[in-house]
């Protein structure tokens, strides 16, 4: 037994001096300032665990987002935003949508607590979506995590529940109407830039990268306006719980060569 425990941890700290080394390396490129990741495969991957209910793949995906969240901030990523829980969830189970919005007490509690990723980085965290639609307790933790965050101007971890695009974009169109109605803007000046600037997303850098696990080709009615515009998108085929920094790496690494490529296209033509 001690020897099995003295070469887990021999390999453990390999595995994170490499991981060091490798984010060291990549540091020294162009990195993301906002990357988006669509959370799914939680219950396929319970499924391919033998687990009996969708409750397994649920938490180990929960337990991800520190996770990624770590490997993001050590890279310099300035602002994430998870597909956390999407609108159309809520026509899954009961038992199902009850369990999750457990999970979201957890997190913002834990978040909420002394937590060394969060303080560490200086993270504001922003539970963006509908918020309405929340349990009221549900609701107040998520408003308690956000006050307690909101000094924290750095980075930035953007929390989508409950959230669709096709809401959000509804949203931030009718703030620009009670304006009109308000006669604070004219009709004329409701523009694609004072739509944007209404979105959930607004006080974020635009997207750079939106990542989707689990090999399903689609958007899932997330970031739609925010990955209309120079955002890779890239699709992984592994489960939400099985991504780890190694299998984004990948990802970062094309991102930063297809930025190259773009500036030595962009010097060559205005020689």
């Amino acid at each position: 037994k001690n020897m099995t425990s003295l070469i887990s941890s021999i390999y453990d700290y390999g595995y994170m001096t490499t991981e060091k080394a490798a984010i060291g390396i990549l540091s020294r490129g162009r990195i993301p300032s906002h990357v988006g990741f669509i959370l799914d495969g939680n219950r396929r991957y319970a499924r391919k665990a033998g687990a009996s209910n969708t409750k397994f793949g649920h938490y180990e995906g929960f337990k991800q987002l520190n996770k990624v969240l770590d490997f993001c901030m050590r890279l310099g990523i300035q602002s994430v935003t998870v597909f956390a829980f999407s609108i159309e969830n809520f026509k899954r189970s009961e038992e199902e949508v009850a369990y999750l919005m457990q999970l979201f007490r957890e997190a913002f509690t834990i978040f909420s607590e002394k937590n060394e990723l969060i303080d560490g980085y200086r993270i504001g965290i922003r539970v963006l979506g509908h918020l309405s639609y929340l349990p009221s307790d549900v609701q107040e933790l998520a408003h308690k995590v956000m006050k307690k965050t909101e000094h924290n101007t750095e980075r930035y971890f953007n929390i989508c529940c409950p959230y669709t695009s096709r809401d959000e974009m509804t949203t931030a169109i009718k703030e620009n109407v009670k304006l009109v109605e308000q006669n604070k803007m004219n009709i004329d000046d409701i523009t694609e830039k004072s739509i944007h600037d209404h979105l959930f997303t607004s006080a974020s850098p635009p997207l750079d990268i939106l990542v989707r696990t689990s090999g399903e080709i689609r958007l899932s009615d997330f970031l739609l306006w925010q990955a209309s515009d120079q955002c890779q998108i890239q699709l992984l085929n592994c489960f939400w719980p099985e991504l780890t920094f190694w299998k984004f790496l990948p990802i970062l690494l094309e991102y930063q060569i297809y930025h190259d490529a773009s500036h030595n296209n962009n010097n060559d033509n205005k020689e």
